[in-house]
């Protein structure tokens, strides 16, 4: 059955953290905002990756560092327990995966919540499918002023033979285990996946991560891949870059991952091979945009068509959580006719929030190389600070070349890397010339005076 059309100023499709962020700002504004949302109010942020995924990682750092006291201040023991990290992500940051704080939340602003799974059906028109065991009738909204498209991404799943058919893991699956496994194949050297593979090694899982890339990290400077798969080493983790997967079987209790060198077998596999957007699924077609595109395209003001914008990881420009939120008040501004700034990507950060951490903001020195040009490049070590810590790491800063040098990119990698990579971004962004950050005084003994040192090699 078909209700009635139900008429708004804007539709927002899709809650995650930029969806949720723009349909309460709207509507704190007085507009009248439906926001759509097939799954749970929050996104993938909150419940499967951003928090639960870092209170893992930060479980696994402090097994690391108790492994560090030899040597700087005595004697340690630590036996891996993943019960409190299982009950600390269940109980403190997901309440068992309910959102109705959230939804309480996004409700409490005047925004009205429309659980289902929408789909764009005209110009400024979204049909809402009820989704769970079906009840309840189909909702049409429409947008007097237009839809904001949140949608998101899902885990992008390789045609491998054999592994539709199998009982992979996704990030989610990772995240909602109650076992850790007593091995671990991880197909793909992400973010996602580097991050996870050291969580599982250090609480004792046999891990083996393939990669079809040279290195890990691919999006990330060559000396970040070399580190890690230096400490993935040292942690016991079987590292095999460069390497196709042919087919994976799953029988009984294992799963085998074959490739063009050898087989591997394992308890769990946890699939990170990236993530991709579906356009067609929300109907896009509907309003004039291409559905077969890899992201959707949108000016500087998030606007995708009239009367439609886009944010977050639909776009294509970054799929972070600070990304969404930045995009989103772009959106707001425009959708109220307020004066804000223009969407820029030049400077966005990035962080894996691995032990050691590495962060990367702007272009790479491959990618600066891709576009034509000419680049002033310097990495330098931790400096003083690395060696107290008994750390290793590095920086590296590409400088576009000219008579007033300016970054831009940058990349840190140690402890503590992804707050180094604050002053980076502020650098890159704001476009300050090399000759200021020369200049500069920083604070002795401290991780970002690594900065100050490479920059004196650059001429």
């Amino acid at each position: 059955m078909v209700s009635e059309k139900e008429e708004f100023d804007v539709v927002v499709l899709g809650l995650g953290p930029g969806g949720e962020e723009i349909g309460q700002r709207l509507a704190e504004a007085g507009l009248a905002v439906a926001g759509v949302e097939a799954e749970l109010v929050g996104g993938e942020c909150p419940y499967w990756a951003c928090v639960p995924s870092k209170m893992m990682l930060r479980a696994s750092d402090v097994l690391a560092e108790c492994r560090r006291v030899p040597g700087l201040a005595g004697t340690s023991h630590a036996e891996p327990d993943w019960a409190p990290v299982a009950r600390r992500i269940r109980d403190e940051a997901t309440d068992d995966w309910n959102d109705k704080v959230a939804a309480e939340r996004f409700s409490g602003t005047g925004a009205t919540l429309v659980r289902g799974r929408g789909r764009i059906t005209g110009d400024r028109e979204v049909t809402v499918e009820p989704t769970g065991d079906g009840a309840g009738e189909i909702r049409v909204l429409r947008a007097r002023r237009g839809i904001v498209l949140a949608t998101g991404t899902v885990p992008a799943v390789p045609p491998i033979p054999g592994l539709a058919e199998t009982p992979f893991w996704t990030n989610r699956g990772a995240v909602r285990t109650e076992k850790v496994p007593e091995s671990l194949i991880v197909l793909g050297g992400g973010a996602v996946g580097v991050e996870l593979t050291q969580v599982f090694a250090r609480f004792g899982a046999q891990v083996t991560l393939l990669e079809s890339a040279d290195r890990l990290l691919p999006g990330e400077e060559p000396e970040a891949g070399e580190l890690l798969a230096k400490v993935f080493a040292e942690d016991g983790v079987t590292v095999r870059t460069g390497t196709k997967v042919t087919r994976v079987d799953h029988h009984g209790s294992a799963f085998t991952a074959m490739t063009e060198d050898g087989s591997y077998r394992a308890e769990r596999l946890l699939v990170a091979t990236g993530r991709r957007v579906d356009l067609a699924g929300v109907g896009v077609g509907a309003m004039g945009v291409d559905e077969s595109a890899p992201a959707i395209e949108v000016d500087e003001r998030m606007r995708a068509a009239d009367g439609l914008w886009a944010i977050g990881d639909v776009t294509g420009q970054g799929a972070f959580t600070h990304m969404a939120i930045y995009q989103a008040g772009i959106a707001r501004a425009d959708i109220l006719g307020e004066p804000g700034p223009l969407g820029r990507r030049h400077a966005v950060p990035r962080v894996t929030f691995t032990d050691p951490e590495v962060g990367g903001v702007g272009l790479t020195e491959a990618k600066a190389r891709e576009r034509g040009l000419a680049v002033r490049v310097v990495t330098g070590d931790l400096s003083g600070r690395g060696w107290i810590h008994g750390a290793e790491g590095f920086v590296k800063m590409v400088a576009e070349d000219g008579d007033d040098p300016v970054l831009v990119g940058a990349s840190a990698a140690g402890p503590y890397a992804g707050e180094v990579l604050g002053m980076l971004t502020l650098a890159v962004h704001a476009r300050v010339p090399v000759r200021e950050l020369r200049s500069m005084i920083y604070a002795y003994p401290t991780f970002h005076r690594a900065v100050g040192d490479a920059l004196k090699k650059m001429g």
